[in-house]
Order: structure tokens, then C-alpha cells, then sequence
């Protein structure tokens, strides 16, 4: 199969949260009077954003779990956290190979995985999607600067102790959050390296649809994270 650049797709839109959304920061370094649970934020506007890789990352797991390939990356190695690579690709069973190939082409594969000396890695070529990060939609942020909206919230939290039914002592946190309602452009790239990705991006984009049923960022069992993606169209 010859593998030879196409044409980019590119799916723009705008991403709606539907419930608060947390992402951190990996920041866990307390100072007086802020968080000790934060955001993400821009480093130069102090504005939250959604990392591509956040929504790369879920979308991904997603499809592994709809897909049945990460049941069958736990099958072959309970350690792989149920990660589609080019060693599953090899131990699968002939029902899921061309499951964790669609996976692999689609979201790409580790720098292990691309030393593979038997040229399966070459085969698959690079990977097609590309995630932008998603900053605050401009007429959203202008309506929020005009109604003096937040941009950021913070929540208290705390553990219950099961027994007496009050909160736990020293389990008392403050979490920061992105306020539901909040707009922010969404964008992707898709390569089309020959005729069969046309299908691998029918199946991106069922992976979308499936990110909002779910929910993204941290906490997404007890209601955060919950989006939709409005006016999706292809360029």
C-alpha cells in the first residue's frame, strides 16, 4: 500500500462545557490564598484552556474500550493499562488486529513501538489526527468579560467518614474549576495518506460523539467534565 499525503482534513467547532471541567495543572505547590487543587491555565493571559492532549487522550481510550482492543491489551499484558501498540498488534487474536491497527494509524504509537524492527511501524505510516489545544471562544469570552462571569471557580471538597456521616478532618481541599457554560474553539487535523483513512475518520469522529456521553478531565464520575461540541464542520 502505497502511503502518500492526500490531503488535511480539518473539524473545527466550538466545545461546550456542560458541568464544570478540571484540569489540572500538575502545579501542586501551595501558596497563601490560592488552590491546592488548579487549572491549567495559559502562562501569559492566566486563562484556562483544554490541552489537545487531554481530549486526544480520552477520545483515544474510548474507542480502545468500545473497540474491545483494550480488553485485549489486558488479556496479553495486565500491566498495559489497556494501550493499543504495535506488541498487541502482534499478539492479538485475527478478530482485534485490524481493531489496534485502526487505533494505532489513527492516534500513533510510542517511541518504543517506532524502533519495531520487522517494518510493521513503516506500514502503518504516521499518525493521522492531530488535536489542537481549545482556548476560550472570543464572542464567549467578550459576553463574560462583559457580565463580569468568572473564567475560574473554586469548590470545596472533602471526604465523609462513613460512620458519624461528617466530614473526615484534614481531608477539607479547595479544587479549581472551569464553570460550566463556558465556550472554547475546538479544532483537529486529519492526514489522508490513502484511500482507507476516509474510514479511519468516520471512526475519529464516532470517537468524539462517544466523549459527550462520557466526560473529560478529572473527576468525570462525580459530574464534572461533561461537554458537547456545537456548529462541528470540515474544512
Amino acid at each position: 500500500m502505497e502511503i502518500r499525503l492526500q490531503k488535511i482534513i480539518e473539524l473545527k467547532g466550538r466545545l461546550v462545557l456542560e458541568s464544570n471541567l478540571h484540569i489540572g495543572s500538575g502545579n501542586m505547590d501551595m501558596h497563601i490564598g490560592g488552590t491546592d487543587n488548579p487549572i491549567i491555565k495559559h502562562p501569559h493571559t492566566l486563562e484556562p484552556f483544554i490541552p489537545g492532549s487531554s481530549i486526544k487522550g480520552k477520545v483515544r481510550s474510548l474507542m480502545e474500550l468500545s473497540s474491545g482492543v483494550a480488553q485485549e491489551a489486558f488479556k496479553q499484558n495486565p500491566n498495559s493499562g489497556g494501550l493499543a501498540s504495535l506488541a498487541l498488534f502482534k499478539k492479538a487474536a485475527n478478530d482485534q488486529k485490524k481493531e489496534v491497527s485502526d487505533i494505532l494509524k489513527i492516534f500513533g504509537f510510542s517511541g518504543s513501538d517506532k524502533s519495531d524492527e520487522d517494518g510493521l511501524a513503516a506500514s502503518l505510516g504516521p499518525t493521522r489526527v492531530s488535536f489542537a489545544d481549545c482556548y476560550l471562544n472570543k464572542e464567549w469570552k467578550e459576553k463574560a468579560i462583559e457580565n463580569l462571569w468568572p473564567l475560574a471557580i473554586e469548590k470545596s471538597e472533602t471526604a465523609i467518614d462513613r460512620i458519624s456521616g461528617t466530614a473526615k478532618r484534614g481531608t477539607l481541599r479547595q479544587t479549581e474549576m472551569v464553570p460550566a457554560g463556558a465556550v472554547f474553539d475546538f479544532r483537529l487535523s486529519f492526514k489522508i495518506l490513502c484511500d482507507d483513512d476516509k474510514e479511519l475518520f468516520k471512526k475519529l469522529k464516532k470517537g468524539l460523539e462517544l466523549l459527550e456521553k462520557d466526560a473529560l478531565g478529572g473527576s468525570g464520575s462525580r459530574g464534572y467534565g461533561r461537554i458537547r461540541f456545537e456548529d462541528i464542520h470540515e474544512e
